[in-house]
């Protein structure tokens, strides 16, 4: 493939770097529908070969198929050619016998006989860690998150955080942070504790703002880099028609007819509003990476076009100037010659 690399930014003063694209690798695990074996494998060695070398991960995601699956993929490749994140606060245990709906749920399907437990203790987090190290293939991964952990703060501060803490002293992984939906609760973590980078989903799109307003500041101030997952707002910005998702429901009535009328501006200038949304974060300069998902190699291939999308300044002023992004936001404005 043709794409040139993507930009690396470091991950706050950690030394790990991430292009600005990466691959979000729960489709891997099967998400909302099976993703045979080989199409998988080939989704990953896709996105390698445009240059969105950055691929996130969690045992959560398919009870560690996508880890497994990932895993394989990247197996025969140069390590130090790409940069992985896992997460840990999920450990996986295998399922009892008769144990009912133990290996359903969350979204995933066709998954192993695993069920998920929240551990937080120094122990449980060690051994999430290894367990993940185990189904990648590899000696060590680059970033780990704390996952989800907005219901379990107490556990998070009395003893998830130092354990992550510590295997970032002990050099086990070289960059700790936090990945969740809840921009506010991440914006307390980050002012603190010692954080490298947080994975903020849905919290920083065209669509919403809230990132910007509590989390982003927080981030800035602390030298603590941002990856955004979550750019189409679950879907809305890839198809706003009626039924279409946000935030894993359907959407309102009126964020559809915004999303309706981003599309349209869009259009105007000949730009996909998937390509507007991809790159609308990367405005604000604390925005290190996306992570977006694919199921097939074509949707790895897409990611990579509409990243790649030249955008001209004057659709991101009309969208302000029609109401529909507010004034003090920042816009994603080119510079000669420049890419995110």
């Amino acid at each position: 493939m043709a794409h040139q690399p993507f930009a690396l930014r470091e991950l706050g003063s950690s030394g790990v770097t991430v292009p600005a694209l990466g691959l979000g690798c729960a489709p891997l695990g099967n998400l909302y529908r099976a993703v045979p074996e080989e199409q998988a494998r080939q989704v990953v060695r896709t996105a390698f070969a445009t240059g969105a070398r950055y691929f996130d991960t969690a045992p959560h995601y398919g009870v560690g198929l996508s880890e497994e699956r990932l895993g394989r993929a990247l197996r025969g490749l140069d390590r130090s050619a790409y940069t992985l994140s896992t997460k840990v606060g999920r450990r996986l245990r295998p399922t009892a016998p008769g144990e009912p709906g133990a290996v359903a749920g969350e979204g995933f399907v066709d998954t192993p006989a695993r069920t998920r437990v929240r551990d937080f203790s120094r122990d449980g987090i060690r051994a999430t860690l290894d367990a993940s190290l185990e189904r990648l293939g590899v000696d060590a991964v680059d970033i780990v998150y704390l996952h989800d952990v907005e219901e379990h703060l107490p556990e998070v501060y009395a003893t998830g955080f130092p354990a992550l803490a510590e295997l970032r002293a002990q050099k086990v992984v070289r960059a700790i942070g936090f990945g969740m939906n809840h921009s506010d609760v991440l914006a307390r973590l980050v002012a603190e504790l010692d954080v490298d980078v947080v994975l903020c989903a849905g919290r920083w799109t065209l669509l919403e703002r809230t990132a910007f307003d509590d989390l982003l500041p927080v981030c800035a101030r602390r030298g603590t880099s941002v990856v955004v997952g979550g750019v189409y707002n679950s879907g809305l910005l890839a198809d706003p028609t009626p039924g279409a998702p946000y935030n894993y429901a359907p959407a309102p009535p009126q964020l559809l007819h915004r999303a309706r009328q981003l599309a349209s501006v869009c259009a105007e200038f000949e730009v996909p509003l998937m390509a507007a949304a991809l790159r609308f974060p990367f405005g604000h300069p604390g925005v290190a990476s996306a992570v977006v998902g694919a199921a097939t190699p074509e949707e790895a291939a897409q990611n990579a076009t509409l990243f790649a999308r030249d955008i001209p300044d004057e659709l991101w002023h009309t969208l302000v100037a029609r109401g529909l992004l507010d004034p003090d936001l920042p816009l994603p404005l080119a510079a000669p010659g420049a890419r995110p």
